[in-house]
């Protein structure tokens, strides 16, 4: 089935082909944290459909999925926050191949210093970070959403172990404890898509006080 999934969404293009060639070979085991190729479609086609003026990026990598982002842009710009200079490093020549510089910035630092002196209104984020840091990354972010804002959170099926209570390695115990998390918190509306690894798709509720 995710062949078919695959073989009947849209390819990525030669540039995002090259970054995953490229990913792989310079990270090896580490290249699994890249989002898929119809995460990164699923990616550009939400944002243009959201167009927002002030988008937010946790956990860059080499950049694919901030290519993607970035390319549904029209107008707004991509904040994005990571820790790692040399796999960002990547993910900024990638910008520029693909004419995305001026759309993206890019803040290094521990992710929950570096967003609580964010002080913009957030449209639209993506997080796909350490997963330990999921929790405190999503206060922070629900907090700066704007009534209606878009939150989508990478990992939520985590191969599926999240569903299995036979299942009780600490990773699977804390992605199972996050998704209880959002799904208990009143101040949204949620839904885990089954796409790649899970992807769940979080809408700030409006004010209605």
């Amino acid at each position: 089935m995710a062949r078919y999934i695959l073989d009947h969404s849209t390819r990525p293009d030669p540039l995002l082909a090259e970054l995953a060639a490229e990913t792989a070979a310079a990270t090896g085991e580490s290249a699994e944290m890249q989002i898929s190729a119809d995460q990164g479609t699923f990616l550009t086609m939400v944002t243009q459909l959201v167009a927002p003026r002030v988008a937010v990026e946790v956990g860059t990598f080499t950049g694919y999925s901030s290519v993607c982002i970035a390319r549904g842009l029209s107008g707004g710009t991509l904040h994005c926050f990571d820790v790692s200079e040399e796999w960002t490093s990547i993910a900024r020549r990638y910008w520029h191949k693909a004419g995305l510089a001026d759309r993206v910035t890019l803040t290094l630092g521990p992710a929950q210093d570096t967003l609580s002196a964010f002080d913009q209104p957030i449209d639209l984020a993506f997080l796909d970070a350490d997963k330990p840091g999921y929790p405190a990354y999503y206060e922070l972010l629900v907090g700066k959403l704007r009534p209606g804002g878009l939150l989508m959170v990478d990992n939520t099926l985590w191969t599926g172990h999240v569903a299995d209570p036979d299942r009780h390695d600490a990773s699977t115990v804390r992605m199972r404890e996050f998704n209880d998390l959002v799904a208990e918190d009143p101040r949204v509306t949620v839904v885990i898509l089954p796409l790649a690894d899970g992807l769940t798709m979080i809408r700030k509720n409006p004010d209605l006080s």
